[in-house]
């Protein structure tokens, strides 16, 4: 990789760095054309791009049985593996539910509450590589949240990776579907003669998977656009090279899309890390894929002329993973806010998060951290306000109310406060049962 200066970088540099879509928009259309055609088509739709898409014949597109089946096919050591990162996962999780609450704020009773979404999606991606993972990061945090119904989208295949299913099964999902794609999102947005609609679709994928998340917003919840894979390492001079680029190597290793990059304010470590990524990439299984990745524009290794500089560029660059590897991490971790993870010490890979830690990595990327974080059970859970007020609390608000009401020009809403007021004592003492009026048979 070729060492790049910060100060050096040009208009268009600095845009593939930081206005980077992964190549979304470059598919946007024909990704809304299998949008409608499944919406339209329903299976039939599905099991034609199968055929296009994933050169698979497909049957069944319920594949439920098989995942619960592989679940017991697979041998001890990938179960108990599996097992193990999903009871982190989960662990991690059950501290994120919310818990209803009301208080007293001077005769006001307030308070909110939280409930699950009934029905929820998750794309776990396929095809080139197998990714239990991603099963567990999704469908764990939606049952640990109480989502009811869980349905699981995953790429068809001649033989469906079985520990992607076993993953699938273990983390809970109630119901698998062979499909992939745009058109499996699709099939979750809108449903189809085997596929029930849902109310929120999540889950990350490949550049026609969120062009398709992107197309059915709005029909639908999402959780964000989740593309290919990012990692930025912030080094000092006191990170192991071999270390940053061993992270920068496993995360390019998922997609040609992926962007990977190192930052430095250190001459030495910069052109370090460029040497041993090179020198890695051909010991890799999938070294053309990591090697497209690092060709990406928004790839490369970068030399800062000081360290708040760096903080700097990080920070406008708002990468999926953010791994700080440096003498004063917690330091500049206070100064950085936006990373969809963060990863401090070089005892702590992004492997960990993606696998077992119980992070979940499905996270923003292409700047999306600038704006929200990564999937959570928050992510299932929608919220309800809750109020009552008595007598004196509305009194005391009364003068307030009506003063803005009045700057609005609604003078109904004055009124509804007003006729309780002007009515608490009939409410209050008129009736022995608390109705005011005669009882309706």
């Amino acid at each position: 990789m070729e060492v790049k200066r910060i100060a050096d970088l040009g208009p268009d540099e600095r845009d593939a760095l930081f206005e980077r879509d992964a190549g979304v928009d470059a598919v946007r259309n024909d990704v809304r054309d299998i949008v409608g055609r499944v919406r339209k088509e329903g299976d039939v739709a599905l099991r034609e791009f199968s055929r296009e898409f994933d050169g698979v014949e497909v049957g069944n597109i319920d594949v439920t049985d098989l995942a619960e089946r592989a679940y017991d096919d697979i041998d001890e050591e990938m179960r108990d593996a599996i097992e193990t990162a999903a009871e982190n996962v989960r662990e991690f999780h059950e501290r994120q539910v919310p818990v209803d609450w009301r208080d007293d704020f001077s005769g006001r009773e307030l308070g909110r509450r939280f409930r699950p979404l009934e029905r929820v999606g998750v794309y776990v991606p396929g095809g080139a590589a197998a990714y239990p993972s991603s099963a567990l990061m999704g469908v764990i945090p939606a049952k640990v949240a109480g989502v009811e119904h869980v349905a699981v989208a995953t790429p068809p295949a001649d033989e469906i990776n079985p520990v992607t299913l076993a993953a699938i099964h273990a983390a809970g999902a109630d119901v698998v579907y062979a499909a992939g794609g745009a058109q499996a999102i699709s099939a979750l947005a809108y449903g189809t003669e085997t596929v029930n609609a849902v109310q929120k679709v999540v889950g990350p994928g490949n550049k026609w998977v969120t062009a398709a998340k992107a197309e059915v917003r709005g029909d639908v919840e999402i959780d964000f656009l989740a593309g290919p894979s990012e990692i930025l390492v912030v080094a000092d001079e006191t990170a192991s090279p071999e270390f940053v680029a061993a992270d920068l190597l496993a995360q390019a290793e998922h997609d040609p899309e992926a962007s990977v990059v190192a930052v430095t304010a250190d001459e030495a470590t910069a052109d370090a890390v460029a040497e041993a990524v090179e020198a890695g990439v051909d010991d890799r299984e999938r070294s053309e894929v990591i090697r497209d990745a690092l060709d990406n524009d928004a790839s490369g290794v970068f030399l800062a002329r000081s360290m708040p500089e760096a903080v700097l560029f990080a920070e406008e660059y708002a990468a999926e993973h953010l791994s700080i590897q440096a003498r004063d991490e917690e330091e500049l971790l206070d100064r950085i806010t936006n990373a969809g993870s963060v990863f401090l010490g070089p005892y702590t890979p992004v492997a960990a998060g993606d696998y077992a830690s119980g992070t979940n990595h499905v996270l923003p990327t292409n700047g999306g951290a600038k704006l929200y974080g990564g999937l959570s059970v928050d992510t299932f859970v929608r919220s309800t306000t809750v109020q009552r007020l008595e007598k004196d609390g509305l009194d005391a608000l009364w003068g307030t109310i009506t003063t803005l009401t009045e700057a609005e020009g609604l003078e109904a809403h004055a009124e509804s406060v007003r006729v309780r007021l002007e009515g608490a004592d009939e409410i209050d003492g008129g009736n022995d049962d608390g109705i005011v009026g005669e009882n309706v048979e």
